[in-house]
């Protein structure tokens, strides 16, 4: 299974934002730190503020800022409403399923089995967790 370069983007901007105690940051800065798109990063910062994981400021001191705490921010809820599908097989696709062989095969269940695992481990992850070290990733942010 592979998350989309957007969602690992989101998880940078959460991740960013919790290592600057609750200073508002540019996207600007976000975008310059990781060397990604100001407008990939604004799309991002878009979607992480509709689901009230940021909060957003315009104007000369404006920025984004965590809305939640750290240890609120569930990573597998993060990933699950930045990625649009999980039909990592036709056939988990009800609507499209086009796979003659699908009332027979195992692959479908194993590979749903799989992914349950991966969200069951992902769930256990706060942001908190991810930023334990957050002197360590702020140096390296300032250092890139």
């Amino acid at each position: 299974m592979r998350l989309k370069k957007y969602t690992d983007y989101a998880l940078r901007v959460l991740m960013y934002s919790a290592t600057h105690d609750n200073r508002k940051v540019s996207i600007k800065e976000i975008a310059d730190t990781f060397y990604i798109s100001t407008e990939h990063i604004r799309k991002v910062v878009h979607q992480l503020s509709q689901y009230e994981y940021i909060e957003t400021t315009r104007g000369r001191n404006g920025g984004i800022v965590l809305s939640k705490s750290p240890a609120s921010i569930n990573i597998g809820a993060v990933i699950r409403v930045m990625e649009n599908d999980f039909y990592l097989l036709e056939c988990f696709d009800e609507e499209h399923n086009q796979c003659v062989i699908t009332p027979a095969c195992h692959l479908r269940h194993a590979v749903g089995k799989a992914m349950h695992a991966f969200f069951q481990v992902l769930d256990q992850y706060t942001l908190a967790d991810l930023v334990v070290n957050k002197d360590q990733l702020r140096t390296l942010m300032e250092d890139h």
